[in-house]
């Protein structure tokens, strides 16, 4: 057994096998590089990443954002707040000064205190010498439960002046046929006449009923409008020489035949007929309506008389005549007293 063995503690290189091995290595531990085949395998850096220099700052991303928001504060909203807070105030302030001179100029105009309210009813041309004789605005004088059934109305009263013309010519053609004179000039009375009077007689009272709750115009409207439905009516039977292409006279021409001009004469005088039946059916309805809102606006007769008798005293010709009257009397009664104590 070598020295080795024997002693634990001997150098381990200073035995003879472990020389032999070393020796006979290439190149020996101390040689030998473990790092050197990695390097010589990894490719060369850039000469950008390896030229840094030993003072060189590290690279730092910029912000993308081109500005910073404003801070937000508390005193900045509530600034803004009071800015819109301001801006509504002033703009409920001019709706209210706007909606108080409308009111004002809508109460002007319905009391006539001012002269802009111009009459624009009937709508002539301008070359016409005569002009209109009446104001009529429904959007502004009508209260807005009221301007339907005022526009039904003033319909109403337009059909009524369209079967009058048509009237005039069946008359026209009753006169050609039949040689009826008579039936042609009522018929031609009738439309000059009644087409401006029913516009004053009871569609003017209904009208002025509604924009001032007047009771008066309301016995007008109902004592003229009855009359209306009557008369149409009668002019929807067609009565001979009643001025009116009724029911009855279209049959007569029918009946009498023989000739095609009878036959279109006929049937013109039964769809005037027809026509004038029409208008008395409407005539009936509306002034159901106009009962029924008549009731429900507190209206009455003794409210009618004292209307008549305020309207009555209102009158400058009533007022004029009553305070000569008066003086009159006085002046009567001084003169007899007079006498009188002379007497004495």
């Amino acid at each position: 057994m070598s020295g080795f063995d024997d002693n634990p503690f001997a150098d381990p290189f200073a035995d003879p096998a472990v020389k032999t091995a070393t020796q006979s290595g290439a190149g020996g531990l101390e040689e030998y590089n473990p790092f050197d085949q990695q390097q010589q395998a990894r490719p060369a850096a850039p000469a950008a990443a390896t030229t840094t220099t030993a003072g060189a700052a590290p690279a730092v991303m910029s912000p993308t954002l081109d500005s910073q928001p404003p801070a937000y504060t508390a005193s900045a909203q509530q600034q803004v707040n009071t800015e819109q807070l301001q801006a509504l105030r002033r703009q409920q302030e001019e709706l209210e000064r706007k909606d108080a001179e409308l009111r004002r100029r809508e109460e002007a105009l319905r009391t006539g205190q001012l002269n802009a309210r111009q009459n624009n009813w009937p709508p002539l041309p301008a070359f016409v010498p005569v002009g209109p004789c009446f104001y009529q605005d429904i959007n502004v004088d009508i209260p807005l439960e009221f301007q339907k059934i005022t526009r039904h109305l003033y319909y109403l009263w337009g059909l009524h002046s369209l079967v009058l013309l048509i009237n005039v010519i069946g008359g026209l053609a009753m006169m050609i046929q039949f040689s009826e004179f008579s039936m042609f000039g009522l018929a031609l009375l009738y439309f000059v006449l009644f087409t401006p009077a029913s516009y004053v007689c009871w569609f003017r009272p209904i009208y002025k009923a509604f924009r001032s709750d007047s009771s008066f115009n309301f016995m007008v409207f109902f004592f003229v409008f009855f009359f209306q439905l009557m008369v149409s009516s009668v002019h929807a039977i067609g009565i001979n020489n009643l001025g009116a292409c009724g029911i009855i006279n279209g049959l007569a021409a029918i009946g009498a035949g023989q000739t095609a001009g009878n036959y279109v004469v006929g049937i013109l005088a039964l769809l005037i007929g027809i026509g004038f039946g029409l208008v008395a059916l409407c005539d009936f309805i509306l002034i159901v309506k106009v009962h029924k809102i008549y009731r429900t606006t507190g209206a009455s007769i003794s409210k009618a008389q004292q209307e008549f008798a305020t309207g009555v005293m209102r009158n400058e010709t009533v007022q004029s005549a009553t305070a000569d009257f008066a003086s009159n009397a006085v002046r009567s009664q001084m003169a007899q007293g007079g006498a009188g104590d002379r007497r004495f």
